[in-house]
């Protein structure tokens, strides 16, 4: 059983910056690979980045490469997202996962964080 507790979201101008926080609990969590994922209103969850912990390979969505960056604290058991350079179309719900391998749609994970909000605007 893995838990997950995200943090850090909040109200950013266009052209900001922001670090969101996932918070990782689970006898076997550094086994698994770690996802972001967001969900804007009226839409489908999105694949936004990936981490395995154990090597800390990264895996990144098209449309925040170059942008985002996810990150890992083995010895604290948190992954990090910091996202630059955020546009409007950023905004959503930003929710951690875990999963047994490197997956890129969201039902193939099996651990969801409760999500937080992120809203660019001016």
């Amino acid at each position: 059983q893995v838990q997950l507790a995200e943090s850090g979201g909040g109200l950013v101008q266009p052209g900001g910056s922001l670090t969101v926080s996932c918070a990782a609990s689970g006898r076997t969590v550094n086994s698994y690979v770690m996802g972001w994922f967001r969900q804007a209103p009226g839409k489908g969850r999105e694949f936004v980045a990936a981490i395995k912990w154990s090597g800390g390979n990264t895996y990144y969505a098209d449309s925040v490469k170059g942008r985002f960056t996810i990150s890992r604290d083995n010895v604290k058991n948190t992954v990090y997202l910091q996202m630059n350079s955020l546009k409007p179309e950023d905004t959503a719900v930003y929710y951690c996962a875990a999963a047994a391998r490197v997956y890129y749609s969201d039902y193939e994970y099996s651990y969801w964080g409760q999500g937080t909000q992120v809203t660019v605007s001016s």
